[in-house]
């Protein structure tokens, strides 16, 4: 009689996702088909609804998606954008619904619209993508609950130690450790302690603060523009910025910034006053007939910083870092949630191409610091050149690169190729690198094919409307 022995089954993998920011979520997402349960830590509670979630101060700011960031969206989550826009977010046509006065002019509202961005408070994307994430039964969550540390060694992490609100910890295995905990990440420390080290990290911050607050507008804002006053590092004094973002509730949202010597403060008597000192007045006109709804939020957490783990010369399996955690980025430029779902995308990909097999992790890691590269190069390539800005200085490829970028945007003014050009690489839809092709390179030459604008392009129904509210504007 021959006997054999039946093969030990191994239980379903598990992840564990450190976070339970929009990062997180989508993190989870991107794992969710490829592990038998994932397991969300978070800090604080994770509300039900669009309301203020314990931990976002950037919450209070401007936010939008771009482009590359609606398609990473709706690859993870199909149909998120049509919830987003049925919650009362907005689809705005770049550039054809944004009035933009960038350092070298007015932009024109092209009606061949090549992108769009989607527009809506943050507490209303977070709560429409965790709502998405949570219901699917694979995904727990435990809210009070922090990460203190890595389980495993250098070679592979094995779970995460967790303490419960009351002090108590416990250890949580898993076979796929994701950090999205953003800015306040303490992978760098977790991984010294494993015997990982050599990790490079860029800190660079111009000294902008933000200040911002929500409005009732006083249009419908229904098909209504983006407006933005755009920095120029050329401008003598400190530098400012803002911007006027059309939202869910018949809202604008509204965020001031200033450079050093110059920072917008609390003061709500303050804001439109300080808006006023921007290059040019049309945001402290366009609030001069809106109701504040919210008083002034203020940050100074600006700063662009980056960690190259995918340039360690050994990378631990069983972890990825997606993410603030790998890069955050000035808010004015719009990339951070972008670029985390971009990232998620990434780690979504190797897995279906391989599963979870030894050295995925450091691929992923490789893809994720591939994603976050080009909105690095975007953010750190414009703040350098700020007089305040510390942490880098320009070089001389800096400086002719920046002259060539201002150039092909003075011809964006005027030049659809050249708007187009622009606009593909801010959506992150193309590599920095593509605005010194050779149709690129030649459209600059030819600089803009119409005179330029002077003054903020609104249309003549939008002007009927301004000119319903009271005396007529200046421009």
């Amino acid at each position: 009689m021959s006997s054999s022995t039946e093969p030990t089954s191994r239980p379903p993998a598990r992840a564990v996702v450190i976070g339970g920011s929009i990062g997180g979520m989508l993190a989870a997402a991107a794992v969710r088909e490829h592990v038998g349960s994932v397991v969300i830590v978070e800090a604080h509670e994770l509300p039900e609804g669009p309301v203020p979630r314990a931990g976002v101060p950037q919450a209070a700011h401007i936010h939008l998606l771009q482009t590359g960031g609606i398609d990473a969206l709706e690859d993870l989550l199909p149909g998120t954008v049509d919830l987003l826009l049925a919650s009362g977010a907005h689809r705005i046509p770049v550039t054809t619904d944004m009035i933009v006065y960038s350092p070298q002019g007015w932009y024109r509202r092209w009606r061949r619209a090549t992108h769009q961005v989607i527009t809506a408070g943050r507490d209303l994307t977070d709560s429409v993508v965790r709502d998405r994430i949570l219901k699917d039964p694979r995904v727990g969550v435990r809210p009070h609950t922090r990460a203190v540390a890595l389980l495993g060694d250098g070679g592979r992490v094995t779970g995460v130690r967790v303490r419960a609100a009351d002090g108590t910890e416990r250890d949580l295995a898993a076979d796929l450790v994701i950090d999205a905990s953003g800015r306040a990440t303490r992978t760098p420390h977790w991984l010294r302690t494993l015997g990982v080290t050599g990790l490079v990290q860029d800190d660079i911050t111009s000294g902008l603060a933000y200040a911002s607050r929500f409005y009732r507008a006083p249009v419908p804002t229904a098909g209504w523009p983006v407006v933005a006053v755009q920095a120029d590092p050329r401008h003598p004094g400190p530098a400012g910025s803002g911007g006027i973002l059309p939202v869910e509730g018949d809202r604008w949202h509204v965020s001031l910034m200033g450079g050093p010597g110059g920072h917008p403060t609390t003061d709500p008597d303050a804001f439109e006053p300080f808006a006023r000192t921007l290059r040019h007045p049309v945001i402290a006109d366009l609030i001069r007939y809106a109701e504040p709804l919210t008083e002034v939020s203020v940050t100074h957490s600006t700063t662009n910083r980056r960690y190259y783990y995918e340039r360690l010369p050994s990378w631990p399996d069983g972890l990825v870092v997606l993410g603030d955690a790998v890069a955050a980025f000035n808010p004015l430029y719009g990339q951070g949630m972008s670029a985390a779902a971009q990232g998620a995308v990434a780690l979504r990909d190797d897995l279906r191409a391989t599963g979870l097999v030894p050295g995925l992790a450091r691929r992923v890691q490789r893809a994720v610091g591939a994603r976050v590269g080009n909105a690095w190069d975007l953010a750190v390539g414009t703040d350098i050149h700020f007089a305040t800005t510390t942490g880098r200085t320009p070089n001389l490829a800096d400086r002719l690169l920046h002259r060539y970028v201002g150039r092909l945007s003075h011809t964006a003014t005027g030049s659809f190729h050249a708007a187009t050009a622009l606009t593909d690489v801010l959506s992150l839809q193309a590599p920095p690198a593509s605005l010194v092709s050779p149709r690129a390179l030649l459209t600059a030459l030819a600089g803009p094919h119409r005179r330029p604008l002077d003054g903020p392009p609104f249309s003549p129904a939008e002007r009927g409307l301004l000119r319903e509210l009271g005396e007529p504007s200046p421009w």
